[in-house]
């Protein structure tokens, strides 16, 4: 098992912990990390761009002349695409991006994540993260009393850590079942904290 430091809000040492190696300690799956990273992004498209085709577009419902005699080249409808303001043809219409991923896929990606976190030494455990109160500046100091700095995903419950996150810049806080692949990859630092690490080892085990 992967043994890691413990450091409480002061910076302090707190003890130590040791992580499942087959969440924390495995060999990372680039390939199936980068599959999740498109489906998750592809997730987020809403997907409503739409034109208007031939059949949508209004008018056209008369022949615009006689199918012989006039010299002209044969016209069924000034709806076709080729007339102006008719319909567009192989516009994007309406449709779902969402894609379907195997939960095993899934779960390998988010495990190829934390132990590349772990093997790159970007983990940080804190023993509990709690605040009275939403104070920007006191999760500022939680976090540089950790020597945490650059882009850091903090994950925690608490309500008020999540308001005092909002207005630091680089940090984001998530909670622990909002935690995902895309900001695991976004930000180089991630801040866990023991009950999160309990309750990550107990979906992804």
């Amino acid at each position: 098992m992967a043994n890691l430091e413990i450091i409480d809000q002061k910076g302090k040492s707190a003890g130590n912990v040791d992580l499942n190696e087959e969440i924390f300690g495995i060999e990372p799956n680039e390939s199936v990390v980068f599959d999740a990273i498109i489906r998750q992004r592809a997730g987020k498209r809403r997907g409503t761009s739409a034109v208007k085709n031939r059949s949508a577009v209004r008018g056209g419902g008369k022949k615009p002349w006689r199918q012989k005699g006039t010299g002209r080249a044969r016209q069924g409808s000034i709806r076709a695409p080729q007339w102006r303001d008719g319909g567009t043809v192989f516009g994007p219409t309406p449709r779902s991006y969402k894609m379907d991923m195997p939960r095993k896929a899934r779960r390998l990606a988010m495990k190829s994540v934390l132990s590349q976190k772990v093997a790159d030494k970007d983990l940080i455990i804190l023993d509990q993260l709690t605040l009275e109160a939403p104070k920007t500046k006191e999760l500022k100091a939680i976090l540089d009393n950790a020597n945490v700095s650059g882009k850091v995903l903090v994950v925690s419950d608490d309500k008020n850590v999540q308001l005092s996150g909002k207005n630091l810049p680089k940090v984001k806080v998530v909670p622990v079942n909002g935690l995902n692949v895309v900001d695991a990859v976004d930000y180089q630092k991630l801040v866990l904290t023991q009950d999160a690490i309990k309750r990550i080892e107990e979906v992804l085990a």
